[in-house]
């Protein structure tokens, strides 16, 4: 424990301390306690206890620094080996003569009293306070006590955060979590080790595990170690059995020892109370305490104790589906070989528990000649969630040989499709087994079923507009009538998308919140995957014009995905839609970190058209951050022959911020006007939209409003309808409109479309004069640009020298600074050669030069 009271006895400052060793974060509750205690007057002592390793000692320096720096002078007092053999033995030269050592603790309230000869503004840190002092000084109301619980995972993060000087990727920080317990001194010893070995990696935005498993560094390996010896010989079975088992019910340890040396295990943080499955059990606090404890037990050793746990499990009265599971697995760990009913029970329910690994383990272990259909369909759809869909399609091809009825037919074509298209991204193949089992079922509610089916494969394989009218006609309307409810959610989720990408917004929120609530129903009774988050309809909220919700609701629903089982097809388009949600807003560096996860989880289950999406915004991102060399030397995917698919034409957008990045702005609008195009073909409406306000934004106004003002009519929210009006104010060189519009971005959480409406009409003001204004416009633009990381664009740019021109000038200006021949700007703007060289011509007068190459200077 550490303790912090009002005296003191020696000087104490922060540099010869040297307090901050690592970062510290968190832990708002705890200092807030503090501070009142320091302020408050009532209390004259703050005792923080818990578990060794958790922070204490980190919690009270940071304590005692902040006293300093309120003006208190600060002293420390930590135990030796032998002043620790006595309670308060540290302080023995403080306590007064007349008070009794038998009753140390009243020597310490004597010294936290005060004296006339110590300042009422000194504090001390007892550093390993004894527990039996402290627990006596807690008893009164003079000395507050707090507990300091394990770190959670936002902790961690924002904790690795600081100690690596960069963001960690969350699969990284639930390891993390999850390895050390939320012990900060093995998160330390984890991370150190870790970033030693190579394990953990920098890779762009993000710092990422790249080893399977994280392995306990000698220092914390030996420490675990001394802490295990000294619980002795008597408590190491069944720690071992702790280890070997996982949480074992109170009476089954019991069985093992006594209850006196489990309290004593207890007491000495070795192991702790849990439940399992609403009993009462025991458990290793920490889960390197049984890797420590593995790697010392032989062989032949961990087969004795499986098959001994295995045979007092089987022998207890209170035996349930759950021990049979743990049956299961302790034989076949053991021996290697598990009679087949019991395999398939313990398989069957490591799926339903989402375990797919243990699942598929089981299966494979089960001789050939035993599977049935359901047994090889179990098996296939635990190979699926765990991304083997090749292994998948292997074992359901041959199921696929035995069905003998119409529900063992379906239940195989359904795994294969989920593997086919979900995995495999086979849009054909998938679709070929979709209409070669549809004649062979005979039931309406199976063929419904498929079309379903093909309703969301033909969305998601590029036609929203193909799609949507057979989930509309084929879904029933009510979840419960479904024959499949797995099948009717994901068709749930697609219909949430494709409502979204054909500009229905307010249907897609409103079916999606529907989904979402029937999903969750069904979550709860049957653990149906993937996870319920997945029907949140963040996309629709930002695309209808709620930025800032739509961004929140990904940040739920990826965090809830990311400790699901069966969630890494969701996991990978969650992250995307969330970064893009956030360039839209023009937060980019939270939108690069997103496209990292992104990248990260599509390239781990192999979803390359993902990983081009990906990668096309992640370039988009680096180019409007001045970061073009980031996005030139990333490695190239084998994904360009991909035929176009969900959000089409938006796997363009890198290429043309990099132009423009590049100076070719009017080849980043060509790229842009094609890729608008593309989109527009596929009924990708919201994506379209977005495109074309790029074009806008690149010089391409014009080009750009009539078809925006046409998607503005039919695409609702008021997100589209902005645009077209940004568009409209650039097109006819409207400061006030783009003013208006500015503020109606910024509403929307649109910030950097805001900034750059603010800045365009700046720049038209000045033209024309009105100096005070284009102040004011240009300060608005600076104000809400400070939200956007340092975002670079063309409007953004505009220098007071480009202020005087039109903005036709303008736009002919820069096509001749980037090269372009006047015969070649007059055929891109649709004018005549003449009025290209005439707009030249007062634009030099106006810069101040005389030919094209000074253009480049100016420009």
């Amino acid at each position: 424990m550490s303790g912090l009271i009002g005296a003191g006895v020696t000087d104490y400052s922060l540099r010869s301390a040297g307090l901050i060793r690592w970062p510290f974060v968190g832990r708002k509750k705890q200092l807030n306690a503090f501070a009142e205690t320091l302020v408050g007057g009532r209390s004259r002592g703050f005792v923080v206890w818990g578990p060794a390793g958790v922070g204490k000692s980190r919690l009270a320096e940071e304590c005692l620094a902040r006293a300093v720096r309120a003006g208190f002078r600060g002293a420390r007092a930590t135990a030796s080996d032998a002043a620790a053999a006595l309670p308060l033995g540290v302080f023995v030269h403080l306590i007064p003569e007349s008070i009794a050592f038998s009753d140390p603790v009243a020597g310490l309230a004597h010294m936290a009293g005060g004296s006339k000869t110590r300042s009422p503004r000194t504090l001390l840190w007892l550093d390993d306070l004894h527990s039996v002092a402290a627990k006596a000084l807690c008893l009164g109301d003079s000395v507050q006590s707090v507990r300091l619980p394990e770190l959670n995972q936002a902790e961690i993060r924002q904790l690795l955060k600081a100690m690596l000087g960069g963001p960690v990727d969350r699969r990284a920080v639930q390891q993390l979590h999850a390895g050390s317990g939320g012990n900060a001194l093995h998160l330390s010893e984890l991370v150190r080790r870790a970033v030693d070995t190579g394990s953990l990696v920098r890779e762009g935005e993000l710092w990422r595990l790249s080893a399977a498993s994280l392995s306990s560094p000698p220092a914390l390996t030996e420490l675990l170690e001394s802490r295990l010896a000294a619980a002795g010989p008597r408590a190491r079975p069944v720690l071992e059995l702790l280890a070997l088992c996982g949480p074992l019910l109170l009476d089954e340890a019991e069985c093992v020892t006594t209850p006196a040396e489990l309290s004593k295990l207890e007491k000495s943080g070795l192991i702790h109370r849990t439940e399992y499955r609403r009993r009462s059990a025991v458990a290793l606090v920490h889960p390197l305490y049984g890797e420590v404890l593995l790697k010392q037990t032989s062989a032949l050793r961990r087969r004795n104790l499986l098959l001994g746990q295995a045979d007092r499990t089987e022998s207890l009265s209170s035996q349930g589906q759950g021990d049979l599971l743990r049956i299961a697995i302790w034989r076949l760990h053991a021996s290697g070989t598990v009679d087949s009913d019991l395999l398939i029970q313990a398989a069957t329910l490591s799926h339903q528990a989402h375990d797919f690994a243990q699942a598929a383990s089981l299966l494979e272990a089960m001789p050939a000649a035993r599977h049935t259909t359901s047994t090889r369909v179990l098996l296939g759809n635990a190979l699926i969630e765990l991304g083997r869909w090749q292994s998948a399609e292997e074992v359901l091809s041959t199921a696929n040989m035995h069905v003998l009825d119409d529900h063992e037919r379906l239940e195989v074509a359904l795994a294969r499709i989920t593997s086919l298209f979900w995995l495999g991204q086979q849009n054909e193949s998938t679709l070929e087994v979709v209409h070669s089992t549809l004649p062979q079922v005979t039931s309406s509610s199976g063929r419904r079923t498929l079309r379903i089916v093909e309703g969301y494969v033909r969305a998601l394989s590029g036609r929203p507009d193909l799609g949507l009218p057979l989930l509309e006609e084929h879904m029933e309307p009510d979840a419960d009538a479904s024959h499949d409810l797995s099948t009717w959610l994901r068709g749930a989720f697609v219909k949430t998308l494709a409502l979204t990408a054909l500009g229905r917004t307010a249907e897609a929120m409103t079916w999606g919140e529907r989904a979402y609530d029937t999903h969750l129903r069904a979550y709860e009774d049957q653990r149906l995957v993937p996870h319920p988050a997945t029907q949140l309809s963040h996309q629709a909220l930002a695309e209808w014009g709620r930025l800032t919700e739509g961004i929140a609701a990904g940040e739920r629903t990826f965090s809830a995905l990311a400790v699901a089982a069966g969630a890494g097809v969701p996991r990978v388009w969650i992250a995307l839609f969330t970064g893009r949600a956030e360039w839209q807003s023009g937060h980019l560096v939270a939108a690069r970190r997103w496209f990292s996860e992104a990248l990260d989880c599509a390239r781990e289950i192999n979803q390359l058209r993902a990983v081009r999406l990906t990668l096309s915004y992640q370039a988009a991102t680096a180019a409007v951050l001045g970061d073009v060399s980031s996005a030139e030397s990333a490695p190239a995917e084998p994904c360009a022959d991909l035929m176009p698919g969900w959000l089409s034409g938006e796997e363009r957008l890198g290429e043309a911020w990099m132009l423009a990045a590049g100076g070719q702005t009017a080849q980043a609008r060509r790229v842009l006007s094609e890729a608008a195009d593309s989109a527009r073909r596929g009924h990708f409406f919201t994506s379209e939209a977005l495109l074309l306000t790029d074009l806008a934004r690149l010089g391409g106004a014009r080009e750009a409003v009539g078809r925006l003002s046409e998607l503005a009519e039919f695409c609702d929210g008021p997100f589209t309808s902005a645009r077209a009006r940004f568009a409209a104010a650039l097109a006819a060189d409207d400061p006030g409109g783009l003013m208006t519009v500015a503020d109606h971005f910024d509403d929307l959480g649109a910030d950097l479309l805001a900034a750059e409406a603010a800045s365009a009409a700046a720049t038209m003001l000045a033209r024309l004069g009105e100096a005070r204004m284009a102040a004011a416009a240009r300060s608005r633009a600076a104000a809400v640009s400070g939200r956007c990381d340092g975002a670079r664009t063309p409007l953004l740019a505009t220098t007071d020298a480009t202020a005087v021109l039109t903005g036709r000038e303008r736009e002919i200006a820069q096509l001749a600074a980037e090269g372009l021949a006047s015969k070649a700007i007059a055929e891109m703007l649709n004018l005549s050669v003449r009025t290209v060289e005439n707009h030249l011509q007062r634009a030099f007068v106006k810069l101040g030069i005389t030919n094209r190459k000074d253009l480049q200077k100016v420009l």
